[in-house]
């Protein structure tokens, strides 16, 4: 398939992609508003990890299930677990826009974080583009003149979490298996909201079980259009694609939630955008990042349901790689 018609169909997908997580993400919020995001996260996670169960069964690569890093994924899943129940409470509270706009802000966190934990080295560019995203953050918020609630210190710190656990991913991942790294945040996720369960569970109707079936759906599909882009298109394709959920927010907002955006919030978003694009297009020049941790980062903030999409390109690339070994040998024993 020709470069440009593969890059194409990459964009396509992503595109794809990040609608459908958009509308995972209106589910989160419609629901947010009768429900905990630890009762939210139970069941959608309970729902989907059958499959998800069913795709860590692939991998067969020899090791354990003791982690290589254990102060690292233990940090790892903590952050994890608490980026997914910040972020479904920041959608239960706030305009999807402003969720979207302040959850932008992750590449230059990320880009921050990776200077003490990776050693990356932040150039001229890159560091205006921290300082210019970080102001895009502050017009949002605009502290001081519009009042600031438990929702925007989520949303904050779900930025924040999002970014932290993708750097620390971007530091073991070389060291552990796949399957560690996934499963480790699941089943921690799952502990946490059972023990939290009791505290605050509502009966669920019929019609609402349904819906948080489908956020499992949704995410696990997301997930899988992301992974086919990527085997498309190059992460500097694919990335910037995310920003489109804010075409999404502002139209399901308006016409799902009757949610308007105004002027300021419309500013700092662009302003948080342009920097994060503008970190993508650095990262990928060799010579400006050996880590490439924005650009190596392939799931959005996490929801706190599945795993995150990187952990499962490499589990697959694994795979194939696998299957090619294994091809050839008996390539050669038949010979």
């Amino acid at each position: 398939m020709p470069v440009a018609q593969s890059n194409l169909r990459g964009a396509a997908l992503s595109l794809a992609a990040f609608g459908i997580y958009a509308t995972h993400d209106v589910l989160v919020k419609f629901l947010g508003g009768s429900y905990s995001a630890f009762q939210l996260i139970f069941f959608s996670g309970l729902l989907g990890f059958p499959l998800v169960t069913i795709l860590l069964m692939s991998d067969r690569t020899d090791g354990n299930l003791i982690p290589k890093h254990p102060w690292w994924t233990a940090i790892r899943t903590t952050t994890a677990v608490l980026n997914g129940l910040t972020g479904f409470y920041a959608f239960s509270v706030l305009p999807m826009a402003q969720c979207y706009a302040i959850f932008f802000a992750m590449p230059i966190l990320i880009t921050l974080l990776a200077i003490p934990i990776l050693g990356e080295k932040v150039g001229l560019h890159r560091g205006l583009a921290i300082i210019v995203g970080l102001l895009g953050v502050m017009i949002v918020l605009r502290p001081g003149q519009e009042p600031l609630g438990l929702g925007h210190l989520a949303a904050l710190a779900a930025a924040f979490l999002g970014a932290m656990t993708s750097v620390i991913v971007r530091k073991i991942g070389h060291a552990e298996r796949s399957v560690v790294l996934m499963l480790y945040p699941m089943v921690a996720n799952f502990v946490v909201m059972v023990v939290a369960l009791p505290f605050v569970y509502i009966p669920v109707p019929i019609e609402h079980f349904g819906m948080m079936g489908s956020m499992a759906l949704l995410g696990l599909l997301g997930g899988i259009l992301i992974i086919a882009a990527y085997r498309r298109a190059p992460a500097i394709i694919v990335a910037p694609m995310q920003y489109s959920q804010i075409i999404w927010a502002l139209l399901y907002g308006y016409f799902i939630f009757n949610e308007a955006v105004d002027f300021w919030t419309a500013v700092g978003t662009g302003v948080i955008i342009a920097a994060g694009v503008y970190i993508v297009l650095r990262e990928d020049t060799p010579t400006v990042s050996k880590n490439r941790p924005v650009l190596e980062t392939r799931s959005r903030f996490d929801n706190g349901t599945f795993p995150r999409i990187g952990l499962w390109l490499r589990l697959f690339d694994r795979r194939r790689t696998r299957d090619k070994i294994e091809g050839l040998a008996g390539t050669d024993g038949d010979a």
